[in-house]
C-alpha cells in the first residue's frame, strides 16, 4: 500500500489558542477516512495546511511523489457570463469530451452545460465544482463540508461515485449518516491531537466510550489503593516501631499513579422551552400557489399542518422548498390561494440570510439577554448559549465581529430561547459540528412546537421528521411514506437514470438465465464463507483489545503488529464482501 501524505509533528496556533499541538498522520492509497470534531478543533485549518493555504508553526508535511490532491472548498471562481462546459475546460484543460463524460455522473448534460453557471441552484453549483475537481484526476480527496447545501439527490450522487473512486478520502462532514455510508475509518482532531481509529465512526465511538470508561475505573482503583494506604501513614507514621513501613507505604503511594484524562468535551444537550399544550390544526392552506411576480414555483397546493408536527419539506435545489416556507413564514406575497396559521400562534423563521442582518452592536451575551422572555432566567440563557458554542470569553464578543457561522449559531440560540409555538426553518443544521446537529435534533423532536423544516442532512431528517412535504415538479403535497421509504426510492431513480439495471429486469435467453443463477449461487457461496473468516477475525481482534485496554501500560510488538494484520484482512474481505453485495443485488 503506498503513502500519499505523511504530517509529523504538526503544530498550528492562533494566539493563545492552540489548535494543532504536535499532530501526527499517515494516509495510504485507498484509505477512507471520515474526520470529527467539536467546531474550532482544527478540521479545516488542518486541510488548509495541507493545500497550502495556511502556514504551520512547527512540523512537517511529506506529499508523496504522484500523490494528486483534489480540495473542495465552498469558494467559487466561476467567471462572469461562463457556461459550464466553458468553466470545466478552463479550470481542467481538459477536452469537451472528457469534460462531458465526468459530468454526465452528476447528470450535468445536454442543454446544462451550456448553462451559466451562475445562474445555476446553489447545489447544481457545487455539481459544476466536484466536476471539475474530479477532472484533476485527483487520488486524495479532501472534502471540507462537501453536503453543505447540496440537494438529497446530489449527495447520493456524490455517494455513489465515491463508492467506486480508487483513490484516498479525508471527508469533514456533519451529517453522520453521510460519513458512515462513504468512510470506513475515523480521524477525530481533539485537544489539538489526531487519532486515527481503522474502523467506521459508530464503532469508534463505541471504543472511545468504552476508553473512557476502562480509564475512570482504573483511576478510581487507584486512588482507593492510595486513600487506603494514606490511611495505614496517618495512623501508624508517629509509632517508631511502624515508621520503616510508613516510609515503605509513601514510596508506594508515589509509584501509584492515575492516568490523565484531558478535559472532557461536554455533551451537548439542548432544551427547548415547552409551550401551551394545544390540539388541532396549526396551519391550513388551500389552493395556494407561490412564486415571484415573473415566475410561479407551485400552484394547487392544499395541505394541513397539525400542532406537534414536524413535517420535512424535501425536493432538490431550485424546485421551492425556500419559496415556500418563505411564503408562508409572511416573507414573500403569495401569488393566489390562502394559508392561514391558528389564531395567536407565534412564529419564529430562520433562513441562510437571516444571520447576515444581525448587525446590533452589543455583545453575545446581552444580546440573548434582551431577546429572552422575561421570565427566562440567566442559568438558562447561558445553557442555551453554551449549546452553541458560546462560553466564556465568547459571550463577550460583540455581534459585528462574529464570522458568519457564529452569527447563525447566534440566531438558533435565540429563536430556541423564546416560546414559539411554530418553528420554520432553512438549513439550521450548517456551521453545526455533527455532535451539535443531533443534540438540535433530538430536542426538536422532544419539543412539543410545531415544526417546518427544510434540511439535506439525512441524520437531522431522520431524527426530527414524522411527515414529509414533497416539493416537485411545481407541485407541493404530502408524501404519505416515511423517510426511510423516500431515500430508497429516490436512490432508485438515480440508478435507473444513471443505467444501473437490474439483470431480473432484462430479456434474457434461458442459457443466460441459468449463467446468472450459477454466478448468482457461486457469489452467494462465497458470501457466507466470507463472513465466516470476517466473523474469526473479529474474534480474534476482539480478544487483543481486551487484552490492550487491561494493559495499557505495556507494549507487544507482536500484538500491535497482528492487529495490523487483522486491520488489514478485515479490510480486504469487507471490500470483497461489499462488491458480493452489490453484485447479488442486480443478478
Amino acid at each position: 500500500m503506498g503513502t500519499l501524505l505523511r504530517i509529523t509533528g504538526l503544530t498550528k496556533a492562533y494566539g493563545p489558542q492552540m489548535i494543532l499541538d504536535n499532530a501526527d498522520l499517515l494516509v495510504n492509497d485507498r484509505q477512507r477516512i471520515g474526520v470529527i470534531g467539536r467546531n474550532g478543533a482544527g478540521k479545516s485549518t488542518l486541510f488548509k495546511i495541507i493545500v497550502g493555504e495556511e502556514e504551520a508553526d512547527d512540523g512537517s508535511i511529506a506529499i508523496h511523489d504522484g500523490t494528486i490532491i483534489g480540495y473542495l472548498t465552498q469558494h467559487s471562481d466561476f467567471g462572469e457570463n461562463e457556461s459550464v462546459m466553458e468553466y470545466l475546460m478552463r479550470s481542467s484543460g481538459k477536452a469537451d469530451w472528457e469534460c462531458g463524460k465526468i459530468a454526465g455522473r452528476f447528470q450535468v448534460k445536454n442543454e446544462m452545460l451550456d448553462a451559466i453557471v451562475t445562474d445555476l441552484a446553489g447545489g447544481y453549483q457545487m455539481r459544476v465544482k466536484l466536476i471539475a475537481m474530479l477532472l484533476q484526476e485527483p487520488n486524495l480527496l479532501l472534502l471540507d463540508e462537501p453536503t453543505n447545501y447540496l440537494d438529497l439527490s446530489t449527495q447520493i450522487l456524490l455517494e455513489k461515485f465515491l463508492e467506486n473512486f480508487n483513490g484516498s478520502i479525508l471527508l469533514i462532514s456533519h451529517d453522520r449518516e453521510f460519513i458512515k455510508r462513504t468512510c470506513h475509518e475515523t480521524l477525530e482532531i481533539e485537544h489539538g491531537k489526531m487519532i486515527l481509529f481503522p474502523r467506521p465512526i459508530e464503532e469508534y465511538l463505541v471504543y472511545k466510550e468504552d476508553q473512557l470508561s476502562q480509564i475512570h475505573k482504573q483511576n478510581a482503583n487507584t486512588e482507593q489503593k492510595k486513600k487506603h494506604l494514606q490511611q495505614f501513614v496517618d495512623r501508624f507514621g508517629a509509632k517508631a516501631s511502624k515508621a520503616s513501613q510508613a516510609k515503605s507505604k509513601l514510596k508506594q503511594i508515589d509509584r501509584l499513579k492515575t492516568i490523565d484524562v484531558a478535559h472532557p468535551l461536554s455533551t451537548t444537550k439542548i432544551n427547548i422551552p415547552r409551550v401551551e399544550d394545544k390540539k388541532g390544526i396549526a396551519l391550513h392552506i388551500e389552493d395556494l400557489e407561490v412564486g415571484y411576480s415573473d415566475k410561479s414555483i407551485a400552484q394547487g397546493v392544499n395541505l394541513e399542518v397539525e400542532r406537534g408536527q414536524k413535517i420535512a419539506v424535501l425536493g432538490d435545489n431550485g424546485q421551492g422548498k425556500t419559496t415556500f416556507l418563505k411564503t408562508i413564514a409572511g416573507e414573500l406575497e403569495k401569488l393566489s390561494g390562502s394559508y392561514r396559521w391558528s389564531h395567536g400562534i407565534k412564529i419564529a423563521y430562520y433562513a441562510q440570510h437571516i444571520p447576515a442582518t444581525l448587525n446590533y452592536n452589543e455583545t453575545v451575551k446581552d444580546y440573548l439577554k434582551s431577546v429572552a422572555p422575561q421570565e427566562t432566567t440567566e442559568e438558562d440563557i447561558f445553557k442555551m448559549a453554551g449549546n452553541f458554542l458560546f462560553r466564556d470569553e465568547a459571550l463577550k464578543k460583540r455581534i459585528p465581529v462574529l464570522s458568519g457561522g457564529e452569527k447563525a449559531r447566534l440566531c438558533l440560540a435565540e429563536i430556541l430561547l423564546q416560546k414559539n409555538q411554530v418553528l420554520l426553518l432553512d438549513e439550521p443544521t450548517n456551521h453545526l459540528d455533527f455532535e451539535t446537529v443531533e443534540a438540535l435534533a433530538k430536542a426538536l423532536r422532544d419539543s412539543n412546537v410545531s415544526i417546518l423544516f427544510v434540511s439535506h442532512n439525512r441524520t437531522f431528517v431522520e431524527i426530527v421528521a414524522n411527515g414529509i412535504i414533497e416539493v416537485k415538479n411545481q407541485k407541493i403535497r404530502r408524501y404519505h411514506h416515511n423517510y426511510e421509504e423516500y431515500v430508497y426510492h429516490l436512490q432508485k431513480d438515480i440508478e435507473e437514470d444513471l443505467g444501473i439495471a437490474s439483470y431480473a429486469n432484462l430479456d434474457l435467453d434461458k442459457e443466460e438465465k441459468q449463467k446468472l443463477r450459477v454466478k448468482k449461487k457461486e457469489a452467494t457461496k462465497r458470501l457466507k464463507a466470507l463472513e465466516r473468516e470476517m466473523q474469526s477475525l473479529n474474534k480474534e481482534k476482539k480478544v487483543l483489545l481486551e487484552w490492550f485496554e487491561a494493559n495499557f501500560n505495556e507494549f507487544s510488538e507482536d500484538k500491535n503488529k497482528r492487529l495490523a494484520e487483522i486491520e488489514t484482512e478485515l479490510s480486504k474481505k469487507e471490500e470483497e464482501w461489499m462488491e458480493l453485495e452489490m453484485e447479488l443485488e442486480i443478478i
